[in-house]
């Protein structure tokens, strides 16, 4: 296996099935379209948002039982690279319906199986044996997992020149965090949390940043502001870069594709202005799309034309 610059680590995976009917009665059969199947969780987002822009990323994953070969096949399909770690427990699956008689999506998301301490170890040995320039962890963890899980693998890494990106939430990423990292990409609620307030209004969201690179939580902290867009922030550097107006068909993976797009855009040696501007194309592009899709190229492209404009 050849060695990536870029590895994703997708502890808790998902087989996304999408799908579309027209109108919701409670008590009634609903009768919907053909599914869509998509290979989903953070860090597998991210590998085939990288793999869409030209690059190339490691994607390490859990799989097991007749689920997890599916999602396999599905990352077979688009010739992502892969690292399989099998496990025990079957791999969950996703389901997104979308009402075209109201337009309106309906995400219902499950839990990971738990994974055995065994099964855990052979995560940790698979990444922390990796010799890339950026590494991502991305996605929730599994049932029963410890929340330094993800600490665990950026304290194991700290000794190598490894970048490690962390998108995930809640108590995952504040351990995480306390340990230091490249880049985080929280959005204002979790930044909020982050640094122990209520609520942040958007004037403050900057300043709020900067308290994290402060503590040493991250060199780099993108905050995602939704559909007004994303603002970047470093000791010395703040670049803000708004939303293009869009029409929104699906929010599913918008927030991985930024991930991905920026991590790509780092590994070209961009500026930041333009890793930034490409994670807002990429994630805005995303949302342009139903279902599971993620972006598409042309979309991404044309997005981040008309960003560099503003």
């Amino acid at each position: 296996m050849k060695t990536c610059d870029i590895v994703t680590l997708t502890v808790n995976p998902a087989l996304d099935k999408s799908a579309s009917f027209s109108g919701l009665i409670a008590e009634q059969k609903i009768r919907c379209e053909e599914p869509r199947y998509d290979a989903g969780g953070g860090g597998i987002n991210v590998s085939k948002s990288i793999h869409r822009l030209g690059g190339e990323a490691l994607s390490i994953f859990t799989s097991g039982g007749p689920i997890g070969k599916m999602l396999e096949e599905c990352l077979e399909k688009e010739s992502i690279p892969t690292q399989v770690i099998p496990v025990q427990n079957w791999t969950r699956e996703n389901f997104v319906a979308f009402d075209t008689h109201t337009k309106s999506q309906f995400r219902f998301g499950f839990p990971g199986a738990t994974l055995s301490p065994e099964e855990q170890q052979q995560i940790l040995s698979a990444i922390t044996k990796k010799t890339a320039k950026y590494i991502v962890l991305s996605g929730s963890l599994n049932q029963g997992m410890p929340s330094n899980f993800y600490q665990r693998i950026v304290q194991l890494t700290k000794e190598s020149n490894t970048k490690i990106i962390v998108d995930t939430s809640g108590p995952a990423l504040e351990k995480a965090l306390e340990s230091g990292v490249y880049l985080v990409k929280p959005n204002v609620g979790e930044l909020a949390k982050l640094i122990g307030v209520e609520k942040l209004e958007m004037d403050e969201v900057a300043h709020a940043a900067k308290k994290l690179i402060a503590k040493g939580s991250a060199e780099i902290v993108v905050v995602s502001l939704g559909p007004q867009g994303a603002v970047l922030v470093t000791k010395d550097q703040t670049e803000f870069v708004p939303a293009p107006n869009v029409v929104r068909k699906s929010t599913v993976g918008a927030g991985d594709s930024m991930v991905g797009a920026m991590v790509w855009a780092l590994s070209q040696n961009k500026s930041l202005k333009e890793v930034v501007q490409w994670g807002v194309a990429c994630g805005s592009a995303a949302t342009m799309n139903e279902g599971t899709q993620l972006f598409k190229i042309e979309d991404a492209q044309r997005l981040f034309q008309w960003l560099q404009t503003k």
